[in-house]
């Protein structure tokens, strides 16, 4: 554990988690879980500090997503993306990431696996990993030894990054509902909206359609994008972004 006066160790200098990948990928056994999410902490927990264990997620959400950028450094993007969409298995949606204030109660352990994929999937929507990266280190030097809220962070995100993230976090923090891409093809025509989330949610997806990459702009309402040729039969919506595809 990470505790400032009270280190402690116990995988068996192994790599894994307990002998096994928490990822199921196979890229889990290239490190040892419990020094690297650990090691994180020192930077999400015992520099940034969350002020009511509610917001615990700030701690345990990009620790988990440290593992996934100890991955991209050491044997790139694909590594991480693919260990970090594996963790998803371990996601409960049982209740939500954020707990109750003022009464000692934390939110869902889904705070391990899904808000690493939610910070994930807040990268690919930045799709600028220089800007990405500042704004994390940024964190860090801005909340310095600091005691922090859920508030405060979001703010701080939407503000570096220049984004309006506010149903963005409360569908993924305090909300179970995974957002659910519908699309359907008519005519030529891709129509898609986003389902099973808040009505405001609103947030760009990519999507390979035939041989390119596009970005869509769904709302909960349909849209309708020109297909071309034989682009019907190739739509590919990209799983780096933690929603649910469905076709109809």
């Amino acid at each position: 554990m990470e505790h400032q006066s009270s280190v402690t160790y116990g995988n068996g200098f192994e790599n894994g988690y307990g002998g096994r990948d928490v990822s199921g990928t196979g890229w889990g056994f290239k490190f040892d879980f419990i020094i690297i999410h650990e090691a994180g902490h020192e930077w999400f927990a015992n520099n940034i500090t969350y002020r009511d264990i509610a917001d615990m997620w700030i701690h345990e959400s990009f620790t988990a997503y440290s593992e996934n950028l100890f991955l991209d450094f050491h044997y790139g993007k694909e590594a991480c993306s693919e260990y970090v969409i594996g963790t998803r298995q371990n996601i409960r949606n049982d209740r939500p990431i954020i707990g109750s204030y003022g009464v000692n109660h934390s939110g869902s352990g889904d705070m391990y696996s899904k808000g690493a994929n939610m910070l994930h999937t807040l990268r690919q929507w930045v799709n600028n990993d220089g800007l990405w990266r500042q704004t994390l280190r940024g964190l860090n030097k801005t909340f310095y030894h600091q005691t922090v809220t859920t508030q405060q962070i979001e703010d701080y995100l939407a503000e570096k990054l220049g984004l309006d993230l506010k149903v963005f976090f409360d569908q993924y923090l305090r909300s179970t509902d995974i957002p659910v891409l519908e699309y359907k093809v008519e005519k030529q025509q891709l129509k898609y909206r986003w389902a099973n989330c808040l009505k405001e949610f609103a947030m760009p997806i990519r999507v390979k359609i035939g041989d390119q990459y596009k970005w869509l702009m769904p709302r909960t309402t349909w849209t309708t994008h020109l297909l071309q040729g034989t682009d019907e039969d190739s739509i590919e919506v990209d799983a780096d972004f933690y929603i649910e595809p469905k076709k109809i």
